[in-house]
């Protein structure tokens, strides 16, 4: 979770590991369409984007997943 909350943004996170975070943290994650993955967390819901081709997750999705973990509670 540290590499999410990281100053400056960090611009490689693996999505696998982005993933693993939200399942551990309780979240239900399902497929949606294309590259879309949607999050439900303390009542919050999200439509994150799985990069791709590659595996690591830009700037602009570290921002989002944790805009979406600070909406639904969740601190560093």
């Amino acid at each position: 979770m540290q590499d999410i909350f990281a100053t400056p943004v960090s611009p490689a996170i693996p999505w696998r590991d982005v993933e693993s975070l939200l399942i551990a943290l309780g979240a239900i994650v399902k497929e949606g369409a294309g590259s879309r993955v949607n999050v439900l967390l303390n009542g919050r819901v999200a439509v994150l984007h799985r990069p791709h081709p590659q595996k690591e997750t830009d700037k602009g999705a570290v921002k989002s997943v944790r805009r979406f973990l600070t909406e639904a509670g969740i601190q560093p």
